[in-house]
């Protein structure tokens, strides 16, 4: 789901709405058409309330309630200039003469390490008509920056050039959409055992699918692409060099009762490989019901104690609770163990259209300095990085504490603002994709025109 604009957002421009904790900051209340409720040259008392301290009437010593006397300004709103004390959201409230509520309007402090990173939008895990996907990557790109996003990955199976193919349709294209390299691994079976991996390489510098000649090896002729540009991958081997590669490996590979060396090691060597081409190995979708389970209670166990992943799918891919709900659980059990691991969320689709049910089910909140590839990479790595729910208008956020809350205000007080600007670049991406001559030249024009808007909007709402 995209975020919509609410009647409170599209009647009042709030700004900044996030800002260090510690540090005076000036709020700006601005009325943007709706039914006026404040009147100029009027004092209002003005509350600033911290979220979680509970009412003072109730908890008095817990709670944080500032008191204010505020004239309303020209224009029918208010600057507020406060000094916020700790990391949590804080309600500016208006109250009447008698004391009640008029309006109140959220906003939010961060410490010291969340200040300088943004919160940008992604999906980590997606497919295209290269692989079992609907549409090309170059409308599976445009749809997904009209749909809010600040960042994806293409994932298609087996294949790493799909996405690539991507970045280099839109390099030249004026937009600030960061498109990042990427690939499900499936390797091949190992003198007729079972692999049975399925890994996502997000960000990787070169393909790990074509680290291995098997069939889908070079498809493409002289248009095959194993690494970004300017790469030069490692030299590919041949199957039957493979195959006895990870046999021996399996063999050294120690696992508990009920857990098969091969797809063991097979996996252990990806996530390795994955590491070495700097990027960031995920572990996708165990809890998908593949006939049963897709990775089996003890070899989920093992994969869950080494933690050769950099991070772990937690939310992607299917509808029923099952999916996602084992996945949440295992999560939230391991926390609980002492197992700290980072989390995506990731759709994992196979049409980027709003008519297929499963396009906007999931995505990740990544707290990053930059939107740029590697930064992106680390950032998930720090665990700066939450998994967003969105099969229903409900929507629902795992991570640690402190970042769901944190996301949780931003997915009601900043997201709807973003992905309003977000859907208009998305549309223009798609007529540069489908469009005819003339109507790709104009896009473009639009899109110089308007390229820059997200940092603007960005420097306006978070003040780092």
């Amino acid at each position: 789901m995209t975020f919509p604009m609410t009647d409170f957002l599209l009647n009042y421009d709030v700004y900044p709405l996030v800002f260090p904790v510690g540090k005076e900051i000036t709020v700006h209340i601005r009325p943007t058409g709706g039914r006026p409720e404040f009147t100029p040259g009027k004092d209002y008392k003005v509350l600033i309330c911290a979220m979680n301290g509970g009412r003072p009437c109730d908890y008095p010593s817990s709670a944080d309630y500032k008191e204010k006397i505020l004239t309303c300004n020209e224009i029918g709103g208010f600057d507020v200039t406060h000094t916020y004390e700790s990391e949590q959201q804080y309600f500016i409230r208006v109250l009447n003469d008698e004391g009640r509520r008029i309006q109140q309007f959220g906003v939010y402090a961060v410490d010291e390490d969340l200040v300088g990173r943004y919160p940008l939008r992604g999906d980590l895990h997606m497919h295209t008509n290269r692989s079992d996907g609907r549409q090309t990557p170059e409308v599976v790109s445009s749809m997904y920056r009209s749909h809010g996003y600040d960042f994806f990955a293409i994932t298609d199976h087996h294949r790493y050039y799909p996405s690539i193919r991507a970045m280099e349709f839109f390099k030249d294209i004026p937009t600030e959409f960061v498109i990042v390299p990427g690939e499900e691994v499936h390797l091949p079976d190992v003198h007729g055992k079972s692999a049975d991996a399925h890994i996502v390489n997000f960000g990787g510098k070169y393909s790990i699918n074509a680290l291995v000649k098997d069939e889908y090896f070079g498809e493409t002729g002289d248009d095959w692409v194993r690494a970004m540009p300017g790469v030069t991958p490692p030299e590919a081997k041949e199957l039957c060099d493979w195959e006895d590669m990870l046999e021996e490996l399996a063999e050294k590979t120690e696992v508990p009762e009920k857990v098969d060396k091969v797809p063991a090691a097979v996996m252990k060597w990806a996530f390795s490989e994955i590491k070495k081409a700097d990027g960031l190995a995920i572990f996708p979708h165990p809890c998908w019901i593949s006939d049963t389970l897709h990775v089996p209670d003890a070899f989920l166990e093992y994969i869950m104690e080494n933690q050769d992943f950099d991070a772990f799918e937690v939310l992607g891919g299917e509808r029923y609770f099952e999916h996602n709900g084992f996945q949440v659980v295992r999560y939230y059990e391991d926390k609980a163990r002492g197992r700290r691991y980072p989390i995506v969320g990731s759709t994992d689709s196979h049409s980027s259209y709003e008519s297929n049910d499963g396009a906007l089910i999931c995505s990740t909140v990544v707290f990053s300095p930059e939107n740029e590839r590697k930064a992106i990479i680390n950032s998930i790595k720090d665990f700066y990085s939450v998994a967003l729910d969105t099969i229903s208008t409900e929507f629902r956020i795992v991570g640690e504490n402190r970042f769901v809350r944190y996301a949780c205000f931003l997915a009601n007080y900043y997201f709807p603002r973003h992905d309003d600007l977000c859907r208009e670049e998305g549309r223009l991406m798609r007529i540069c994709a489908v469009g005819t001559e003339e109507e790709k030249e104009d896009a473009i024009k639009q899109l110089s025109a308007i390229n820059g808007r997200m940092k603007k909007f960005m420097n306006k709402y978070l003040a780092f």
